[in-house]
């Protein structure tokens, strides 16, 4: 089953994300995707947090973990978390 990594951001630190991006391209997502890296979204619906929303794909949880948990990415995780205030989900998809 699919799972879907969806982060929510407000961007502090501009500067500090380039650096972030720059170091996560070390962390190959394998055996996912990005759907979705949007700097500006709208909101249509309450509340929301920032104006960052990222999406990846995975072909399951197992993927994900490869990849998150990987060494080159949490290398460059706390980057990312310096750099913006970040809400993070896994969501699982319906197939």
């Amino acid at each position: 089953m699919s799972v879907y990594f969806v982060v929510q951001e407000e961007v502090t630190d501009q500067e500090g994300l380039r650096d972030y991006m720059e170091a996560a391209k070390g962390s190959t997502l394998g055996r996912g995707r990005a759907l979705v890296v949007d700097n500006d979204v709208v909101p249509v619906e309450g509340e929301w947090h920032g104006s960052r929303l990222v999406i990846l794909e995975f072909e399951d949880e197992e993927a994900f973990r490869e990849w998150y948990d990987s060494p080159a990415y949490q290398k460059a995780l706390p980057m990312r978390l310096a750099a913006t205030d970040s809400r993070g989900v896994l969501a699982r998809g319906i197939n």
